[in-house]
């Protein structure tokens, strides 16, 4: 079984706590003949209006005449966070790359999709610090709602924005950098309510190499005394369980070369099992689309990400979770979530284990603290989804879990405010630039205004 077939599973949509369906429109003016989905297909959108303008000038004039309106990406939220029942806006056009050798930035059009950028700096000689296990994703949409790669020193892909652009709910262009201080870590991950992204500055480093390790069957309890070890071993790394037998079944190590530093790849690696072959994250799925492994040099951009970058899955037919938790209480996390395992396993195709490091970025879910993400990739199955979740929340209640902004959760509206303690200022922060709140939707309503 290919990706494809991986990522067609079947089921129906909630987000949060809102339960409904949704549909659609391809060009600035005409309703389209068919319904408007996201990619895992979960989710139907309730408007048919979706304009695509090509150039700033166009969508200051698009956002001035919609009293309401939701910018859409790669439509790679599991909930209803880019829905509208009146309008959206996609930058699809928006292709331009422009790269700073002098400052070490890169300036990237909202249209732009990591697997788009990552060739284009690599042969300049530069890179980004981290991708997200799909490389499919656009760069604003990853950036609003603090998407994230693994490891034990890097930080989420937002933390590298040195300047956004947008336009606000006036249609007017806005411009913040570092420079800003607070008010820029306020504005970084955003969730699409301070306006329309159109531009966004990269930091940029030096290109690097990457060999992808594979080990299987790495006990939990090697966890409890050595969580940092495992996963400082590697640039990035990531340990995939189906919850059953105390383990984890896969254990992906993705670590640096050095010509001067031959990587040391021994048989057993903290009683985990060096696989033989090429693995996907489901044991029993054809890896031929996974990234290499087998310890083989290259890229960072094809080694960084899970999946390869030139296969494009038409659709994503699943149901995305992941909740973040202080990583000072990830082993305690990780057992608690275990006693479920016998409820969690039937729905799921897997779950992995990433750690993040801490950033300033007010609605990161890494915000100030080291974290690990919990991430469960299940079968669209949500009426049994739906009861399950609750169950893993209050397994996690004693760890405040943070809640991905585009993943489904059942967590209600005031664990929002606990969870995020600079949200009120957040709030504040969208008053200046949307104060008739032209960018919100029920969803955003519910959970941020309740």
């Amino acid at each position: 079984m290919n990706k494809r077939q991986f990522l067609k599973t079947s089921g129906v949509l909630v987000s949060g706590s809102i339960l409904s369906r949704f549909a659609h429109a391809e060009s600035p003016s005409a309703p389209a003949q068919k319904p408007r989905t996201n990619w895992a297909g979960n989710l139907t959108y309730h408007t048919s209006n979706l304009f695509e303008p090509t150039t700033v000038a166009e969508l200051q004039q698009v956002i001035k005449d919609n009293p309401s309106i939701r910018p859409l990406g790669t439509r790679h939220s599991f909930n209803a966070l880019a829905d509208s029942t009146h309008a959206q806006v996609s930058l699809s056009h928006f292709k331009d790359i422009t790269i700073d050798e002098k400052t070490r930035t890169v300036s990237v059009d909202a249209g732009v999709r990591y697997g788009d950028l990552a060739p284009v700096i690599d042969a300049r000689g530069f890179a980004v610090h981290n991708l997200a296990s799909l490389p499919h994703i656009s760069v604003p949409g990853a950036i609003a709602t603090a998407t994230h790669g693994s490891g034990l020193h890097n930080k989420n892909l937002s933390s590298s924005v040195a300047a956004i652009e947008f336009v606000d709910a006036n249609g007017d262009l806005q411009k913040l950098s570092r420079a800003d201080g607070e008010k820029f870590n306020g504005a970084v991950v955003n969730l699409g309510l301070l306006g329309v992204m159109t531009k966004i500055t990269l930091d940029l480093e030096p290109s690097f190499q990457v060999a992808q390790t594979v080990y299987t069957d790495i006990p939990f309890a090697e966890l409890e005394h050595h969580f940092d070890d495992i996963f400082g071993a590697g640039y990035s790394v990531s340990i995939f369980t189906d919850w059953q037998h105390s383990r984890g079944t896969e254990l992906w190590l993705k670590r640096l070369v050095k010509a001067d530093h031959p990587l040391d790849t021994p048989e057993m690696f903290y009683n985990a099992r060096l696989a033989n072959r090429n693995l996907h994250p489901i044991p029993a799925l054809d890896p031929v689309n996974c990234t290499p492994q087998m310890n083989l040099p290259g890229p960072w951009y094809e080694r960084l990400p899970h999946f390869r970058m030139n296969f494009t899955p038409s659709s994503g037919e699943e149901l995305q979770t992941e909740y973040f938790v202080p990583r000072a209480d990830a082993y305690k996390a990780i057992r608690a979530v275990e006693t479920l395992r016998d409820k969690i396993t039937p729905h799921l195709l897997t779950t992995e284990l990433r750690v993040i490091a801490a950033d300033n970025l007010w609605l990161s879910m890494a915000h100030q603290q080291d974290s690990l993400a919990i991430h469960f990739t299940w079968k669209r199955e949500w009426p049994e989804v739906q009861k399950i979740l609750p169950l893993i929340e209050a397994q996690l209640a004693p760890f405040n879990p943070r809640p991905h902004w585009a993943k489904l959760s059942t967590l209600k509206p005031d664990h929002f405010h606990q969870a995020y303690p600079r949200l009120n200022d957040f709030k504040s922060l969208v008053q200046q630039y949307d104060p008739k709140g032209k960018f919100r939707n029920d969803l955003i309503t519910t959970e941020l205004y309740s």
